[in-house]
């Protein structure tokens, strides 16, 4: 069965309740929000964000808990050896979130390795491994999804070996995943026209059972451009035939598949964009 929706809003009234609502009006089975704005550390107690009635909604219309994915906020920098400041805030916001993922009763919490700044790739690498060994004993049964990257400007985690060589010195491994995106391993330089061969790549440097949660966006840009800029789905350098394809891999089968692409004359694309790749 294809685990499939979209990232959704989560504003007043109905916060997290409306966050499903959203999803089911796209057809959805799974869905992706943010627990509060990405661009700060300002949260609202997980007590007011509707969180039993959401439950119940999913339950109703047979949404299974760890289909329900949150993404940590972009502020986040795990990477950064530069500022100590960042990476104290990367350590506590982020073991914030994963509590917050645990009321939520969620599974997945994605977050982007981070970028190394002014220092480099391998000083990044390291540290982003300290700061994730910082964390406190996290929520059982949370698993935070390291995303793959593009490799722009000075990220990290654009290639399999740099998230193997993470995953592989953390001192809890089992709260620990990867959350791939097709966007962003298309800019990275992976061939997704010979996707069997970029699995077989994945477990090679990682190990597919690592392999938590998809992120299924078209490119606005060619292979290997480093860029990162998503397009709708069939719009792009992509493809809706070769994005189809990926959305219904029996090695990926069953995974909570994500669409984070962008609006089209303010309004969401996903239902039309969600019946395209079912069918």
């Amino acid at each position: 069965m294809m685990i499939l929706g979209s990232h959704v809003k989560m504003k007043a009234p109905l916060f997290v309740e409306g966050s499903v609502l959203e999803a089911l009006s796209y057809q959805a089975n799974a869905l992706m929000l943010y627990t509060g704005a990405p661009q700060n550390t300002k949260r609202l107690p997980m007590s007011e964000l509707h969180v039993p009635e959401a439950l119940n909604l999913m339950q109703e219309n047979g949404i299974a808990n760890e289909n329900l994915i949150v993404h940590a906020p972009y502020l986040i920098n795990l990477a950064n050896s530069v500022k100590p400041e960042v990476g104290e805030l990367a350590v506590s916001f982020l073991q914030s979130e994963a509590e917050r993922t645990a009321a939520l009763r969620a599974r997945y919490l994605v977050v982007h390795p981070g970028s190394y700044t002014t220092a480099d790739l391998d000083t990044g690498i390291a540290t982003a491994i300290a700061h994730l060994n910082e964390l406190q004993e996290l929520p059982d049964g949370v698993v935070i999804c390291l995303e793959t990257m593009a490799g722009k400007g000075s990220e990290i985690g654009f290639r399999f070996e740099q998230l193997g060589t993470i995953l592989k010195q953390l001192n809890q491994p089992e709260h620990f995943g990867i959350c791939l995106d097709t966007c962003h391993i298309h800019d990275a330089g992976y061939d997704l026209h010979d996707f069997d061969a970029v699995l077989q790549e994945f477990d090679q440097a990682i190990g597919l059972e690592h392999l938590k949660v998809i992120h299924l966006n078209d490119s606005k840009n060619p292979c290997g451009s480093h860029k990162d800029r998503h397009a709708n789905i069939g719009q792009g350098t992509i493809g809706l035939e070769l994005l189809k394809k990926i959305a219904h891999h029996p090695r990926i089968e069953g995974k909570p598949t994500i669409l984070e692409t962008p609006y089209i004359d303010d309004e969401p694309p996903y239902a039309e964009e969600i019946a395209l790749l079912r069918d």
